[in-house]
């Protein structure tokens, strides 16, 4: 395996202690070529500026910008990605974790298929670290298959600089942002392979988070089909209704199937 950057891209607002998790699980990786690129989108608790800069000055890995106003998750992440100086891009969100052989075991399956996008089965956890589901996507993503919903946790993906260029950042869109690059990329790239022998990463559900409340996303999600696929507002509608509603429906009746089925697999299931 060749020993290339990856760019781990970390946008961060009032996380608090939640970070330190974050920031060790991306530092204690068995691949151990990273930058860990964190923005901090004008953080108002000074726990979290305290962290940052104790994990700044204690691994020379970890770069964090600090930005003057506030302006959401989208821009803080294109700011770290064009600052990424890595072969690859991955995706951290600073309330979330990764298992320590993430990176190692997606670069290798990234290599083995030559492919330029890929992202891994994720565990869903609540605030007090019990594992509530499993999201396991499928082997082979398509641009067609994307265009139903995002089949892509963020916390997940890596991406090919040297295949796809440097040009991909994430639309100016409040929510669903992650989506929508991701729909940028495979209409390049053409498909995405996903790593689902095992979870690779640990998304967490807190009650003020952006992605909870699903229904607040519909406009967002409108927004997606009109700005990365061209789909004028009664046809992004209608591919609202028609597809993303039943496939998000699916989508969970699928992963309440999966989490059964692994966690009476693996009944002695831990993060580690």
């Amino acid at each position: 395996m060749a020993n290339n950057i990856v760019s781990v891209i970390m946008p961060t607002y009032n996380t608090g202690k939640l970070l330190i998790g974050s920031i060790n699980s991306v530092l204690n990786q068995t691949y151990t070529n990273i930058e860990l690129l964190i923005v901090d989108d004008c953080s108002s608790d000074e726990e979290t500026k305290r962290i940052l800069n104790d994990f700044s000055l204690k691994d020379c890995r970890v770069n964090v910008t600090y930005l003057k106003s506030n302006h959401g998750p989208s821009y803080a992440r294109n700011i770290a990605i064009e600052k990424a100086t890595g072969r690859y891009i991955a995706f951290c969100d600073s309330d979330d974790k990764w298992h320590p052989e993430k990176i190692e075991k997606q670069i290798d399956l990234m290599e083995k298929k030559n492919c330029a996008l890929c992202c891994s089965a994720y565990c869903i956890c609540d605030i007090d670290n019990n594992i509530i589901g499993i999201n396991i996507p499928p082997k082979h993503i398509t641009l067609d298959q994307m265009k139903y919903d995002n089949k892509i946790g963020c916390t997940t993906a890596i991406y090919d600089i040297k295949k796809l260029g440097k040009k991909y950042y994430m639309p100016k869109l409040y929510k669903s942002e992650d989506w929508a690059l991701f729909l940028q990329i495979i209409k390049a790239c053409k498909d995405c392979y996903a790593y689902t022998e095992e979870p690779l990463a640990y998304y967490y559900i807190r009650s003020e988070s952006l992605s909870s409340n699903k229904f607040s996303m519909i406009k967002y999600n409108i927004a997606v089909y009109q700005k990365i696929l061209g789909y004028n507002l009664i046809k992004a509608c209608a591919a609202f209704l028609l597809c993303f509603i039943p496939s998000y429906f699916l989508k969970i009746m699928k992963r309440k199937i999966d989490s059964y089925r692994y966690l009476k697999k693996h009944s002695s299931f831990t993060q580690k």
